[in-house]
């Protein structure tokens, strides 16, 4: 079950990312969207709307996911750019995930949402220096993290969640399932 839920693995930080580390970080954000795009760009309707494991969320529920949380990755970076370890606010993503707009929004509204969203997170990191990414904010799980560590989050959540769909299409499942 845990190759399933977590098919890249659990988050591993680099404790002291080189700036190219970072810029390879940075790197992969336009890539995010685009590998989203096209791994769904054959499903079905009714295939964006299988659970990717036993219990999990559907496909369309994910993606919209990554949405609302890369909305509240880039406001946190933010807030701890222009303010002293602020609390990074939390939310009940289980919850969300239920909520109509989850349901009824078409997928195209969030990979849009995406785009934008990282075409200005972008910009916002490689405006950084170095010595802005060891600022810190805090968080009820993590406590205090830098921004070092949230940026490394950040991919590795992406690619997290992309893996988890990866799978289920690569499956037999799927097509299976868009047929009956």
């Amino acid at each position: 079950m845990d190759n399933i839920r977590f098919p890249i693995g659990p988050f591993e930080a680099i404790n002291k990312p080189t700036d190219e580390d970072r810029a390879h970080m940075i790197d992969q954000i336009p890539e995010i969207t685009k590998s989203l795009r096209n791994i769904v760009k054959d499903l079905t309707p009714e295939q964006l709307n299988i659970p990717y494991r036993q219990d999990g969320w559907t496909i369309k529920q994910i993606i919209h996911h990554l949405a609302d949380n890369d909305m509240n990755a880039y406001l946190r970076f933010k807030r701890a750019l222009t303010e002293e370890e602020p609390m990074g606010s939390s939310y009940r993503e289980d919850l969300w995930a239920e909520l109509c707009d989850y349901k009824d929004v078409p997928i195209e509204n969030s990979l849009v949402l995406l785009e934008t969203l990282h075409s200005r997170f972008l910009t916002l990191l490689k405006g950084l220096k170095p010595d802005d990414y060891r600022r810190t904010l805090r968080t009820q799980v993590l406590g205090a993290i830098s921004l070092d560590g949230a940026l490394q989050r950040f991919i590795w959540h992406n690619r997290h969640h992309i893996s988890q769909i990866e799978s289920l299409t690569k499956t037999k499942f799927i097509l299976m399932k868009g047929v009956e």
